[in-house]
Protein backbone atom coordinates (compact mmCIF):
# COMPACT_ATOMS: atom_id res chain seq x y z
CA UNK A 1 0.00 0.00 0.00
CA UNK A 2 1.21 3.50 -0.85
CA UNK A 3 2.38 5.12 2.39
CA UNK A 4 1.27 8.62 1.34
CA UNK A 5 -2.25 7.45 0.35
CA UNK A 6 -5.06 9.38 2.02
CA UNK A 7 -6.89 7.75 4.92
CA UNK A 8 -9.89 9.14 6.81
CA UNK A 9 -9.27 9.78 10.51
CA UNK A 10 -12.43 8.28 12.00
CA UNK A 11 -11.61 9.61 15.48
CA UNK A 12 -12.37 13.21 14.40
CA UNK A 13 -15.23 12.64 11.92
CA UNK A 14 -17.94 13.11 14.54
CA UNK A 15 -16.50 16.37 15.87
CA UNK A 16 -15.92 17.79 12.38
CA UNK A 17 -19.43 16.75 11.30
CA UNK A 18 -20.93 18.45 14.33
CA UNK A 19 -19.02 21.64 13.54
CA UNK A 20 -20.13 21.62 9.90
CA UNK A 21 -23.74 21.03 10.96
CA UNK A 22 -23.50 24.08 13.23
CA UNK A 23 -22.02 26.19 10.41
CA UNK A 24 -24.89 25.17 8.10
CA UNK A 25 -27.45 26.10 10.77
CA UNK A 26 -25.71 29.42 11.54
CA UNK A 27 -26.08 30.42 7.88
CA UNK A 28 -29.86 30.06 8.30
CA UNK A 29 -30.24 26.70 6.56
CA UNK A 30 -32.09 23.65 7.85
CA UNK A 31 -29.43 20.96 8.38
CA UNK A 32 -32.15 18.30 8.43
CA UNK A 33 -33.24 19.16 4.87
CA UNK A 34 -32.89 16.16 2.53
CA UNK A 35 -30.00 17.60 0.51
CA UNK A 36 -28.08 18.62 3.62
CA UNK A 37 -28.54 15.64 5.96
CA UNK A 38 -25.27 13.98 4.94
CA UNK A 39 -23.42 17.20 4.05
CA UNK A 40 -21.65 17.53 7.43
CA UNK A 41 -20.21 14.02 7.08
CA UNK A 42 -19.19 14.59 3.46
CA UNK A 43 -17.63 17.96 4.33
CA UNK A 44 -15.67 16.44 7.24
CA UNK A 45 -14.22 13.80 4.90
CA UNK A 46 -13.47 16.43 2.26
CA UNK A 47 -11.60 18.75 4.66
CA UNK A 48 -9.51 15.82 5.85
CA UNK A 49 -8.55 15.07 2.25
CA UNK A 50 -7.85 18.73 1.44
CA UNK A 51 -5.54 19.07 4.46
CA UNK A 52 -3.93 15.64 4.30
CA UNK A 53 -0.55 17.27 3.64
CA UNK A 54 -0.10 17.76 7.39
CA UNK A 55 0.20 13.97 7.66
CA UNK A 56 2.91 13.71 5.00
CA UNK A 57 6.66 14.32 5.18
CA UNK A 58 7.63 15.95 1.88
CA UNK A 59 11.35 15.27 2.30
CA UNK A 60 10.66 11.57 2.92
CA UNK A 61 8.60 11.46 -0.26
CA UNK A 62 11.66 12.59 -2.23
CA UNK A 63 14.05 10.35 -0.30
CA UNK A 64 12.00 7.29 -1.27
CA UNK A 65 13.21 7.53 -4.89
CA UNK A 66 16.65 9.18 -5.14
CA UNK A 67 19.07 7.63 -7.61
CA UNK A 68 22.74 8.24 -8.38
CA UNK A 69 23.04 9.64 -11.89
CA UNK A 70 25.69 11.73 -13.63
CA UNK A 71 23.13 13.76 -15.57
CA UNK A 72 23.83 17.48 -15.07
CA UNK A 73 21.34 19.26 -17.33
CA UNK A 74 17.97 20.69 -16.36
CA UNK A 75 15.17 18.35 -15.29
CA UNK A 76 11.81 20.07 -15.71
CA UNK A 77 8.39 18.79 -14.66
CA UNK A 78 5.79 21.31 -15.78
CA UNK A 79 2.05 21.87 -15.80
CA UNK A 80 1.54 19.99 -12.52
CA UNK A 81 -1.98 20.73 -11.27
CA UNK A 82 -2.18 22.17 -7.78
CA UNK A 83 -5.20 22.54 -5.53
CA UNK A 84 -4.92 24.21 -2.16
CA UNK A 85 -6.92 26.18 0.40
CA UNK A 86 -6.19 29.84 1.08
CA UNK A 87 -5.50 30.11 4.79
CA UNK A 88 -7.18 33.53 4.97
CA UNK A 89 -10.66 32.52 3.74
CA UNK A 90 -10.48 28.70 3.46
CA UNK A 91 -11.42 29.02 -0.21
CA UNK A 92 -9.60 27.08 -2.94
CA UNK A 93 -6.81 28.30 -5.13
CA UNK A 94 -5.71 26.18 -8.03
CA UNK A 95 -3.44 26.26 -11.04
CA UNK A 96 -0.19 24.91 -12.44
CA UNK A 97 3.20 24.40 -10.89
CA UNK A 98 6.46 24.07 -12.82
CA UNK A 99 9.55 22.64 -11.10
CA UNK A 100 13.08 22.34 -12.45
CA UNK A 101 16.36 21.32 -10.91
CA UNK A 102 19.87 20.71 -12.14
CA UNK A 103 21.18 17.50 -10.56
CA UNK A 104 24.41 17.27 -8.65
CA UNK A 105 24.98 13.50 -8.94
CA UNK A 106 21.45 12.53 -7.88
CA UNK A 107 18.04 12.50 -9.56
CA UNK A 108 14.62 11.81 -8.11
CA UNK A 109 11.80 9.68 -9.52
CA UNK A 110 9.63 12.06 -11.54
CA UNK A 111 6.37 11.08 -9.81
CA UNK A 112 7.81 12.23 -6.48
CA UNK A 113 7.78 15.88 -7.53
CA UNK A 114 3.97 16.08 -7.92
CA UNK A 115 3.61 14.10 -4.68
CA UNK A 116 5.87 16.59 -2.91
CA UNK A 117 3.80 19.47 -4.28
CA UNK A 118 0.58 17.84 -3.03
CA UNK A 119 2.10 17.31 0.41
CA UNK A 120 2.57 21.07 0.75
CA UNK A 121 -0.54 22.14 -1.20
CA UNK A 122 -2.91 20.02 0.89
CA UNK A 123 -2.52 22.34 3.86
CA UNK A 124 -3.86 25.78 4.65
CA UNK A 125 -1.57 27.87 2.48
CA UNK A 126 -0.59 31.08 0.80
CA UNK A 127 0.83 30.74 -2.69
CA UNK A 128 4.05 32.54 -1.80
CA UNK A 129 4.89 30.09 1.01
CA UNK A 130 3.89 27.08 -1.09
CA UNK A 131 6.34 28.17 -3.79
CA UNK A 132 9.29 28.52 -1.41
CA UNK A 133 8.45 25.33 0.53
CA UNK A 134 8.66 23.30 -2.69
CA UNK A 135 11.97 24.93 -3.64
CA UNK A 136 13.49 24.55 -0.17
CA UNK A 137 12.49 20.90 0.21
CA UNK A 138 14.02 19.91 -3.13
CA UNK A 139 17.11 22.01 -2.39
CA UNK A 140 17.57 20.50 1.09
CA UNK A 141 16.82 16.89 0.15
CA UNK A 142 18.49 16.52 -3.26
CA UNK A 143 21.23 19.14 -2.85
CA UNK A 144 21.13 19.93 -6.59
CA UNK A 145 23.05 22.68 -8.37
CA UNK A 146 19.86 24.72 -8.34
CA UNK A 147 16.07 24.64 -8.14
CA UNK A 148 13.41 26.72 -9.92
CA UNK A 149 9.71 26.76 -9.04
CA UNK A 150 6.92 28.77 -10.65
CA UNK A 151 3.23 28.64 -9.74
CA UNK A 152 0.41 30.32 -11.64
CA UNK A 153 -2.90 30.07 -9.79
CA UNK A 154 -6.42 31.44 -9.59
CA UNK A 155 -7.75 32.28 -6.14
CA UNK A 156 -11.47 31.92 -5.43
CA UNK A 157 -11.08 34.36 -2.54
CA UNK A 158 -10.43 36.99 -5.26
CA UNK A 159 -12.88 35.63 -7.82
CA UNK A 160 -15.96 34.68 -5.77
CA UNK A 161 -15.83 37.34 -3.08
CA UNK A 162 -13.98 40.54 -2.21
CA UNK A 163 -12.70 42.20 -5.38
CA UNK A 164 -14.51 39.64 -7.62
CA UNK A 165 -11.99 39.66 -10.47
CA UNK A 166 -12.77 36.41 -12.30
CA UNK A 167 -9.91 36.56 -14.80
CA UNK A 168 -7.09 37.38 -12.39
CA UNK A 169 -4.27 34.98 -11.67
CA UNK A 170 -1.20 35.14 -9.47
CA UNK A 171 2.28 34.02 -10.46
CA UNK A 172 5.02 33.33 -7.92
CA UNK A 173 8.54 32.05 -8.44
CA UNK A 174 11.45 30.92 -6.29
CA UNK A 175 14.99 30.09 -7.34
CA UNK A 176 18.13 28.73 -5.73
CA UNK A 177 21.72 28.00 -6.71
CA UNK A 178 22.54 28.23 -10.41
CA UNK A 179 19.07 29.59 -11.19
CA UNK A 180 20.03 32.68 -9.21
CA UNK A 181 23.68 32.84 -10.22
CA UNK A 182 23.26 31.99 -13.90
CA UNK A 183 20.93 34.05 -16.11
CA UNK A 184 21.17 31.37 -18.83
CA UNK A 185 19.69 28.65 -16.57
CA UNK A 186 16.94 30.92 -15.26
CA UNK A 187 16.04 32.14 -18.77
CA UNK A 188 16.00 28.58 -20.12
CA UNK A 189 13.55 27.59 -17.36
CA UNK A 190 11.32 30.61 -18.00
CA UNK A 191 11.31 29.98 -21.76
CA UNK A 192 10.47 26.29 -21.32
CA UNK A 193 7.44 26.97 -19.12
CA UNK A 194 5.89 29.55 -21.47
Amino acid sequence: MNKDKFQIKNNIIEQLSSNYKEIIELTGEDSSREGLIKTPLRASKAIQFLTNGYNLNPSEILKSAIFNEKYNEMVLVKDIEIYSLCEHHLLPFFGKCHVAYIPNGKVVGLSKIPRLIDAFARRFQVQERLTTQIRDCIDFTLKPQGVAVCIDAKHLCMQMRGVEKQNSSTTTSAFSGCFIDNDKSRNEFLNLIK
